[in-house]
């Protein structure tokens, strides 16, 4: 397992997932509050990602230059931050926009479908 994520899988947990994970989800809500198109947030990701891979190295002896710890560590930041971005997103459409949008799941939304005009006979 250390040579897949260049340290071990406590660190890996405590630093990547809870630390960097919590970074990343507050990134993408901040994209997704500012109206920020989704990939953007991969800049983002691969800077906390480089930032991961070195505070590893420096508090926990890790591997600096472990290309898959690098990879496995930006992907688990990427899903979070998207995570992040995507529940902030589906909030958004659905609480601005009530009258056109509903939510569907925590993660997707509708547009609400516009009931059909009744107009009255005017006799003719």
């Amino acid at each position: 397992m250390d040579a897949v994520l260049g340290t071990s899988l406590s660190v890996f947990l405590g630093l990547t997932v809870l630390v960097f994970g919590l970074a990343a989800f507050l990134t993408g809500q901040a994209l997704a509050n500012a109206w920020k198109p989704v990939w953007q947030l991969l800049a983002y990701c691969l800077l906390l990602g480089l930032a991961n891979r070195f505070l590893t190295w420096g508090l926990f002896k890790g591997h600096f230059l472990s290309l898959p710890g690098f990879l496995v560590g930006t992907a688990a930041i990427a899903a979070i931050a998207y995570t992040g971005f995507r529940l902030k997103q589906v909030w958004k459409f659905v609480n601005q926009y009530p009258w056109l949008y509903q939510r569907t799941s925590p993660w997707s939304f509708r547009r609400k479908t516009a009931p059909s005009p009744r107009y009255p006979t005017d006799g003719a």
